[in-house]
């Protein structure tokens, strides 16, 4: 039970989860639209903190944040401390949405986590400390992501278009958003949130895949080939132990020939790793964020602030 009222936010680009828990440990919970990685971090993450301060008229004593696109704990917890929106709180914790999927679903135990949605970013950790691989974003890395996927799908769709590939159900559900598949890029290209976009038809691929589509079929096994890749470098960096236990989180693995193929990937090397049903959420792991002894591997990956 916490001492004081908490805000955990977990904040990723498909949605930003979060969670005010009580002193009596009663618990409220809101969803706002997610992190725009085009767009300075800052004023979003404070956003929310002013809009749950204004909706509950009083700001949290503490605040925990697990963010997508996160590149230094330090800086964003100085500046958050000094945002005129968080002038009542009195502590922050901020790290990488990676540290809070891990702690939400493997809590102390050690191991890897891959988190796939729009993007992918994957956590191991070992006995004395941890890793992180991938979660370069959509440019440089997300390997085997929702944008990775839906990025695929279109290269496929135009691909057949274009008769330098095999015809693809996929066609069907690209012309649904844009009847001239001739100028459907301008339109991708122009668009304020392609990101999400791309990542839109992830979904439908599976689908397609889970119907027998062969080139839908394709694009999921490497996906899972590439989720289970960044799940062994986490294991092998970190000297995991060779039963230790995997958790993978996120809307890509709600297909099953996703995660079947990725589990597979993953036992070929490792036949002794235990997959594990998530203990809780990344907005779980946001609130345990809170409670981190400064003894934990994990606490090298986040920045705290007091006043």
């Amino acid at each position: 039970m916490p001492e004081h009222t908490l805000l955990a936010i977990d904040a990723g680009q498909t949605g930003i989860k979060t969670r005010l828990v009580a002193p009596d440990d009663t618990a409220q919970e809101w969803l706002f639209p997610g992190v725009l990685t085009d767009r300075p971090l800052l004023a979003q993450l404070a956003a929310v903190v002013a809009e749950v301060t204004r909706v509950t008229n009083e700001a949290p004593h503490t605040v925990t944040f697990g963010v997508s696109g996160l590149t230094s704990a330090e800086a964003e917890a100085d500046a958050l401390m000094r945002h005129p929106d968080l002038a009542d709180v009195h502590r922050i914790v901020v790290t990488h949405d990676s540290v809070t999927s891990f702690l939400g679903v493997l809590g102390d135990r050690q191991g890897a986590v891959v988190a796939a949605g729009t993007g992918v970013v994957t956590l191991g950790v070992g006995p004395e400390h941890s890793t992180r691989v991938d979660g370069w974003g959509h440019i440089m890395g997300d390997a085997g992501s929702g944008y990775w996927i839906g990025r695929a799908a279109l290269d496929a769709v135009m691909r057949a278009h274009d008769g330098r590939g095999p015809a693809t159900a996929l066609t069907a559900v690209v012309k649904e958003r844009w009847p001239d598949l001739e100028t459907a890029y301008v339109a991708l290209q122009s668009s304020e949130d392609r990101v999400r976009t791309v990542a839109s038809f992830a979904a439908p691929t599976a689908a397609h895949a889970a119907s027998g589509d062969d080139v839908a079929i394709g694009i999921c096994r490497a996906a899972a080939a590439e989720l289970a890749t960044a799940v062994l470098a986490a294991l092998r960096v970190t000297d995991a132990p060779a039963d230790a236990a995997v958790g993978a989180i996120g809307g890509v693995l709600g297909s099953d020939l996703v995660r079947s193929a990725f589990e597979e990937a993953v036992r070929a090397e490792r036949p002794d790793a235990r997959f594990v049903p998530a203990a809780g959420s990344g907005l779980g792991g946001a609130v345990a964020l809170a409670h981190l002894g400064p003894g934990h591997p994990l606490h090298e990956r986040f920045a705290e602030r007091t006043r």
